[in-house]
């Protein structure tokens, strides 16, 4: 007997072209090959994708799972068709978050939402997110394509990503964290993935676009510029957390310096951040002054160039900052943790010298 073989023709002048997505499918599986890893061997195509912790080296696991998405910023990629970079941006926004907890991205799931499937396009934002599976050390081993007619408008998408990552028990972060305890922070590659709403505004009021010349930086447009992707540090942190030289790390996301840091302090303590330990970057410093944007809200709203501080006892932060220098990042003396009289007292970050270092 013959086997039936059904177009969907119907289906399709509906809006949803199922032989596109078995296109889509059979593109990117040589994307989520690339990203094997031991426990995983990134197949796609089956209902759902296993993980073996055994086969990854863990004896006694406590897994930690995140999810996001990319935001606003996904409109200038759409604007712009500039799509590459921001399967990155996803992969970064979830495991840098399991990162800071101590513990190892082992796989990722991400899911794709579309008003019309154009192949090329997906196959762009899959191939950022396979190369920032690679760029963490963890496995692409499913996802989800869905195209919805009616939900949004043709060329429009949206994006989340779910990762889970492991650490062995009694390993976790923060661990110890007390007054006199160092800040140490890691440049970002500039706005990342959060405050975009906030970016857009301040470019329309200005008469400007994105393909507009950056005002800030010759030879670049806006787009290009805001459009880096966000930086992966699980590479470099990650060797020293399993050796223990850092207590605590805070991504630093939507809610800036100000709400991020305080996440991963004890009751008692409080972050001072001297803005003096490093330079604004023009891109913020020009969204400042374009947008007339006070100190205060720049730190909670962007990440300021400091995309993730690390916690570090003062007897091992010049070994730290070695190793991450060494690692490729840039690293910056940004504060120190300071005790509170209050023992039971919320934490809370202080800014300093911003009035001097932001103007």
């Amino acid at each position: 007997m013959e086997a039936i073989i059904n177009t969907s023709p119907l289906y399709k002048a509906a809006g949803v072209d199922i032989d596109a997505g078995e296109a889509l499918v059979d593109a990117i599986k040589p994307l989520a090959a690339a990203t094997r890893r031991k426990g995983a061997d990134a197949s796609l195509g089956g209902f759902g994708a296993l993980f073996d912790l055994k086969a990854a080296g863990f004896v006694d696991p406590i897994l930690v799972s995140s999810t996001d998405g990319v935001g606003t910023k996904l409109k200038i990629a759409i604007e712009t068709g500039r799509h590459d970079g921001v399967g990155i941006d996803l992969v970064a926004m979830v495991v840098n978050d399991i990162l800071v907890q101590g513990a190892e991205p082992l796989f990722f799931l991400d899911y794709f939402a579309t008003g019309k499937l154009e192949v090329e396009t997906a196959k762009s934002v899959i191939a950022g997110i396979a190369k920032g599976c690679e760029m963490a050390g963890c496995a692409l081993i499913g996802g989800e394509t869905a195209e919805m007619p009616g939900m949004y408008a043709a060329k429009d998408y949206d994006l989340a990503g779910f990762a889970v990552g492991a650490a062995e028990r009694g390993r976790l972060l923060p661990q110890g964290v007390k007054g006199g305890d160092l800040l140490l922070g890691l440049a970002s590659s500039g706005v990342h993935s959060n405050g975009f709403s906030l970016v857009r505004k301040v470019i329309a009021d200005a008469g400007l676009d994105f393909e507009s010349p950056a005002p800030f930086v010759a030879g670049r447009s806006l787009a290009e510029v805001l459009m880096a992707p966000t930086r992966i540090y699980v590479k470099s942190c990650m060797p020293l957390v399993r050796d223990g030289l850092i207590k605590a790390m805070a991504h630093i996301t939507g809610g800036g310096l100000v709400d991020n840091i305080p996440r991963v302090l004890p009751d008692g303590t409080d972050a001072i951040v001297d803005a003096t330990g490093w330079a604004l970057p023009p891109v913020f410093r020009w969204l400042k002054t374009a947008g007339r944007i006070n100190d205060a809200e720049m730190a909670r709203a962007f990440n300021c160039g400091i995309g993730l501080v690390a916690v570090v006892s003062a007897d091992k932060v010049d070994i730290v900052e070695h190793k991450l220098k060494a690692a490729g990042e840039q690293v910056f003396r940004i504060g120190m943790i300071e005790a509170q009289e209050d023992t039971a007292a919320e934490p809370m970050v202080s800014m300093r010298n911003t009035d001097t270092a932001w103007t």
